[in-house]
C-alpha cells in the first residue's frame, strides 16, 4: 500500500475495478458516481458511500466542491465504439466522453485518466473524435499521452485490449505514462489456475453457476485453433485452460457465456472440444442432434470476477445478468494496480 494518499474522483464507475486499483495504490476516491443502480449498489458495498447513482450530466453542479482534486479517472461507456457493439458514434452513451471533459474542465484535477475501447484509439473511422478528444484536452492545460495496453501484460488472465487518454499538468518528467507504466507489468496466470483454486462449480467458493444450455452447432465455423471459430450455438465459445482467456464482454450470461470443459479441467481428461475439433477438421460430420457433454457447463460468475481479478471477497449486488454485466464492463483490478501506480509516478 502506497502511503502517499492523492485525491480522486471516479466517474463511470461501474463496479469499482478502477478504483479498487487506485484505492490499492496511494488514492483516495472522495466522490463517485454511475447510472446503473446494481453497479452503484456493488460499489458501495465494498468501496464506500461516496458514490452517488444518476447521470452525471444533472451533477455537474454538485462537482465544484471537489475543485483541485489530484486526479479524475473512469471509462465512459463505450458501446458506441466497440467491436463488440454496433459501433455508433451516434449513439447516446458514445457522448459520454465529453461529459468525462466537462467534469476535468470544472473540476481542474492535476491529472486525468480515461478508459475506452481500443477501436476508439485505432480506427479511421473515429478519427475525428479522436482529435477532437485530445485538441479539447490540451485546451484545458493538459500535455495528453493516448495508449493501448493489453491486460495480459499487467497481470491479468485475459487477452483485453483498452485504450487510456491520460492528461497531466506536470511541465517536466522523467517519463511519459506510457513508459512508466511498463515499469508494473506482471505475469498472468492460466485459467486452470485461477478455476482450479476455486474448485469446482457449484461447491462453496464457486456455487454461482449459470445453467444455459450447451448444443452444437448445425453449421459450425472452423478456425485453426479448437477455441476459435463457432462449435456451439450462441457466442460463449469454450476456453483454453492451459493460457488465459478471451475477452470477458458484459454481454455474458445464457448462451453468451464462455464453455468449461470441467473434466478436462479438474479430471486430466483429454479435451472433449479438442477432440470434436480434430474429428470435424478431418472431414467427420457435424453432430447437431446430439447434446453436448455433462462435463461441459458455462463459466460461473465466481470464475468471471477472478478472471477479471477482483478480491476474492468482493460482493456483488443484482441478478445474475446484471453480475455478467458488471463483471464484464470492468476495468480488471489488476490492470487498474498498474494504472494507478504509472499515474502515482507522474504526479
Amino acid at each position: 500500500m502506497a502511503t502517499n494518499i492523492y485525491t480522486a474522483i471516479s466517474l463511470f464507475s461501474g463496479a469499482g475495478g478502477l478504483d479498487v486499483g487506485f484505492a490499492r495504490n496511494g488514492f483516495n476516491v472522495v466522490w463517485a458516481n454511475d447510472f446503473d443502480k446494481d453497479a452503484c449498489l456493488t460499489y458501495e458495498a465494498n468501496l464506500g458511500p461516496h458514490i452517488e447513482c444518476g447521470d452525471i450530466n444533472t451533477l455537474f453542479s454538485k462537482l465544484t466542491k471537489y475543485k483541485d482534486v489530484d486526479i479524475i479517472f473512469g471509462g465512459p461507456p463505450c458501446q458506441g465504439f466497440s467491436v463488440a457493439g454496433k459501433m455508433d458514434p451516434n449513439d447516446e452513451r458514445s457522448k459520454l466522453i465529453w461529459s468525462f471533459l466537462n467534469t476535468v474542465q470544472i473540476v481542474k484535477p492535476r491529472a486525468f485518466v480515461m478508459e475506452n475501447v481500443k477501436a476508439l484509439a485505432t480506427l479511421s473511422k473515429f478519427g475525428d473524435i479522436r482529435q477532437e478528444l485530445i485538441k479539447k484536452a490540451i485546451s484545458l492545460g493538459y500535455f495528453v499521452e493516448l495508449i493501448i495496453v493489453n491486460s495480459k501484460d499487467f497481470g491479468v488472465p485475459q487477452s483485453r485490449e483498452r485504450m487510456f487518454l491520460v492528461g497531466h499538468k506536470k511541465r517536466s518528467w522523467t517519463r511519459t505514462f506510457e513508459q512508466t507504466i511498463q515499469l508494473f507489468k506482471k505475469k498472468p496466470k492460466t485459467v486452470r489456475e485461477i478455476i482450479t483454486n476455486l474448485g469446482k462449480a457449484g461447491t462453496s467458493n464457486n456455487n454461482r453457476i449459470c445453467n444455459a444450455r450447451i448444443t452444437l452447432a448445425v453449421n459450425p465455423v472452423l478456425r485453426k485453433s479448437p477455441y476459435a471459430g463457432m462449435l456451439f450455438n450462441g457466442q460463449g465459445r469454450p476456453m483454453n485452460p492451459d493460457t488465459i482467456a478471451c475477452t470477458l464482454h458484459a454481454s455474458m450470461g445464457g448462451n453468451r457465456t464462455p464453455i468449461i470443459d470441467e473434466e478436462h479441467l479438474f479430471d486430466n481428461q483429454p479435451s472433449w472440444v479438442e477432440e470434436y475439433h480434430a474429428h470435424l477438421i478431418s472431414g467427420g460430420r457435424p453432430r447437431p442432434f446430439e447434446s453436448a457433454p455433462s462435463f461441459l457447463r458455462r463459466l460461473t460468475v465466481d470464475e468471471a470476477l477472478q478472471l477479471q481479478t477482483f478480491p476474492a471477497n468482493y460482493k456483488f449486488v443484482g441478478k445474475q445478468s446484471s453480475l455478467f454485466k458488471q463483471i464484464g464492463n470492468a476495468v480488471p483490478c489488476n490492470l487498474a494496480d498498474s494504472v494507478a501506480c504509472a499515474a502515482r509516478e507522474l504526479m
